[in-house]
């Protein structure tokens, strides 16, 4: 073969090589690219297919009550934990029925609460996927009961179910719950059954009776029906009480050009009574007359303390008085607080400690918070070196502290735009109330001159603010003290009389209830806790047993017939002691030293007894309706008289055939003492009771009954007051005319 075919052949085959050379890379490149293509795809499935059971039960499950709470608990938990709310209670005692096993020791029969089956089946199924169940509601009775429903409805087992308690929602706070997990405190679920069972009783035993006297739909309970009590008997004070009337002398004196008012006190033997213008015109006319000196000159100083960091109780009570809240507001708004509102730039935070406690304590950490931030803030002047620690009312539940915020820091001023305006109101009552906790007291100057004069003692007091102390922080109504400058006086100095103040009073009647002031008499008594104040509250409303005007409590006709018809029956049980016993026996069972069904076997038989004596009783009247000369206009039946919560009104007898009805005005058996008809006995829109006149013209109005007499001294109506001991006084509160009812006039 010639060198040029050899050539040609090596070349051809050199080409053919090069040929399948690169028909394997490009194949080898299709094969890489189909490979990566299915990795891909498989990536995506991947991707696309849920989690598998065993990484979810790598998850935690917590369960608290309320959304707002998950949601603040979610910033502080990682992607281990899965947050669910259980809404409150999951099961309870029936509406239906008793749901207590007196014949079996009093077993409650505990049911799912209409609603909740879906909800539990969903807990359910989150708690197969669960590796551990926290258990985070309240830290209370209340809340530990909550969980131990939980576990009972969930089937949780014990080595996999925990329970946690925080008092603040912190991020510390909750780790270190986590970390300090435990099991089921029984004994507070114990209280909290024994409350339950005990109000269950009382209430489906004794609320039949008030259908059965009054009409359906009433209610009666343990603390609800002393609540009523103590407001009904504060009502027959104010309606019994009769004037008296006082006098006072003061005088104002001149040292130079300053002038200042000094009080009588009586001479040196002490205290004269000034019952009326006879024993003041002697005195006056001899005060005229003498020289007035200075005996003595007493300087000092008197110091203001703060007051404790918010209870509970103090907080309804401020947030009454301060921010004109019902008790009911004052607990929404704080529960907001605590379970976390949405801060801009920060997320949710829980911004306040628990708020169910009547402990004062605050713990070392935040004494050290605060005193940092009050050094920063106002300087070392108003910081305190050690924690002011203030003595808890009573019976302190000090496994949480007092209510404050839980980062001094969030001042209310610069977290304002993130609340609501309610939210931020008492969101600085607390923040300052805490602040102002530990702070020096405010310190005051304080004179107190005494003159003689004509044989006769005054005094006068002045006080100057030097130092502000907490009040730079917490300054509110009750704080407020004007300074009083007075002149500088030595012993012996004569001081000129400008003018003698000679004054008439007469004395006032005990105050109705506030709600503020409900809450301290509840608290004061040991009758309920805290967390109980504004449910009772709201219930004696809502049955129209009593109404609010003006911020106070008035009795209606409704709430006068049933606090007569329970407390005739049931003077043990409707009775302050009692329930404050009560009270006492539900925290012994929390501390463990009492076994929860005994205060159910004490109180039940004796109970029964009185219920079936009053069953007796009740059997015997039988409540007709009354019929009156009132002509129904659409069917001309005489209409009778029918008793709602709001009080009597007419109605039609042949209901439901015929629906009308009309307002009912009972007679006083009085006349008008302005026009001589018929004075009627009326309603105002919340139940209060008035007398007013049959004419609408006429413009006669009193809510004490008129005699229908003139008084003889002023001209004005005279009206019946007092009880066992019966007086006829002036309507007008400046005239002190009386005089003893007749004889054959006075009620048997």
């Amino acid at each position: 073969m010639s060198k040029t075919a050899t050539k040609a052949k090596a070349k051809s085959t050199k080409t053919k090589a090069e040929a399948g050379t690169k028909a394997k890379k490009e194949t080898k490149s299709k094969k890489e690219v189909a490979v990566k293509e299915t990795a891909k795809k498989e990536t995506a499935k991947t991707k696309a297919k849920p989690k598998s059971k065993t990484a979810d039960r790598k998850k935690n499950l917590v369960i608290v009550e309320s959304p707002a709470k998950a949601k603040t608990l979610k910033k502080f938990l990682g992607s281990s934990y899965k947050i669910e709310a259980s809404m409150g209670h999951v099961r309870d005692l029936p509406k239906s029925a008793l749901g207590v096993d007196v014949e079996n020791d009093y077993e409650p029969r505990y049911i799912t609460i209409r609603g909740k089956g879906e909800l539990l089946s969903k807990l359910r199924k989150e708690v197969k996927k669960a590796n551990k169940i926290y258990l985070a509601t309240d830290p209370d009775r209340e809340g530990e009961a909550i969980s131990w429903h939980l576990k009972s409805a969930l089937n949780l087992e014990d080595k996999d179910t925990y329970r946690i308690t925080f008092n603040e929602i912190t991020k510390q706070a909750v780790t270190n719950s986590i970390k300090d997990a435990k099991e089921i405190n029984m004994n507070l679920v114990d209280a909290q059954q024994a409350r339950r069972v005990l109000d269950r009783i009382v209430g489906y035993k004794m609320s039949p009776l008030l259908w059965a006297k009054v009409k359906k739909g009433l209610s009666a309970g343990r603390v609800q029906s002393v609540l009523l009590k103590i407001i009904s008997d504060r009502e027959v004070e104010i309606n019994n009480f009769i004037k008296e009337e006082y006098w006072s002398i003061d005088c104002v004196l001149g040292s130079g050009k300053k002038e200042f008012t000094a009080n009588f006190k009586g001479d040196a033997n002490g205290k004269i009574e000034l019952p009326n213008k006879d024993a003041v015109d002697p005195i006056v006319k001899k005060l005229k007359k003498s020289k007035f000196k200075v005996t003595n000159v007493k300087k000092g100083k008197r110091n203001r303390n703060p007051s404790a960091p918010f209870t509970t109780s103090t907080m309804q009570q401020e947030g009454s008085k301060l921010l004109n809240f019902a008790t009911s507001k004052t607990m929404q708004i704080a529960q907001q607080l605590y379970e976390g509102v949405d801060i801009k730039g920060q997320g949710t935070v829980g911004l306040v400690s628990y708020i169910r406690t009547d402990s004062v304590r605050i713990s070392d950490e935040a004494f050290a918070e605060v005193k940092e931030y009050i050094t920063n803030s106002y300087g070392k002047d108003y910081t305190v070196e050690k924690m002011n620690v203030y003595k808890s009312r009573g019976r302190s539940q000090d496994a949480h502290e007092a209510i404050r915020p839980t980062n001094v820091n969030l001042t209310p001023d610069s977290i304002k735009e993130s609340l609501s305006r309610d939210q931020y109101r008492l969101y600085k009552l607390i923040w300052e109330r805490f602040v102002a906790s530990q702070m020096p007291p405010a310190e005051y100057d304080r004179v107190t001159i005494t003159i003689e004069a004509g044989g006769y003692i005054f005094r006068s007091t002045g006080s100057v603010l030097k130092f502000e102390g907490y009040l730079i922080v917490y300054k509110k109504n009750e704080d407020k003290e004007q300074d009083v400058l007075m002149p500088e006086l030595s012993e012996d100095e004569i001081l000129k009389l400008v003018k003698v103040l000679d004054q008439q009073h007469f004395t006032q009647p005990p105050a109705r209830f506030s709600e503020a002031m409900v809450i301290k008499n509840l608290e004061e008594m040991g009758i309920g806790r805290p967390s109980t104040y504004a449910p009772t509250i709201g219930t004696i409303l809502a049955r129209g047993y009593v109404t609010k005007e003006s911020k106070v409590f008035y009795l209606t006709e409704l709430g006068e017939i049933v606090n007569d018809m329970v407390s005739e029956n049931f003077k043990d049980i409707v009775n302050i002691d009692f329930t404050a016993k009560m009270e006492e026996e539900l925290d012994k069972i929390e501390d463990g030293n009492m076994e929860w069904k005994e205060i159910i076997r004490d109180f039940y038989p004796p109970f029964e007894e009185k219920i079936k004596e009053a069953e007796e009783k009740i059997d015997k009247v039988e409540i007709k309706y009354e019929e009156t000369d009132v002509l129904c206009e659409l069917c001309g039946k005489n209409m009778v008289i029918k008793m709602s919560k709001y009080g009597k009104f007419l109605a039609c007898p042949g209901y439901p055939d015929c629906r009308n009805a009309k307002p009912y005005y009972e007679d006083a058996n009085v006349a008008c003492p302005i026009c001589r008809k018929k004075v009627l006995i009326k309603k105002s829109k919340k139940g209060r009771k008035y007398f007013g006149c049959e004419d609408i013209d006429c413009k006669f109005i009193s809510w004490i009954k008129p005699t229908g007499e003139m008084c003889p001294e002023c001209n004005e109506f005279l009206v019946e007051k007092g009880g066992k001991n019966p007086k006829i006084v002036c309507s007008n509160a400046n005239c002190g005319f009386m005089k003893d009812v007749p004889e054959e006039e006075t009620e048997e």
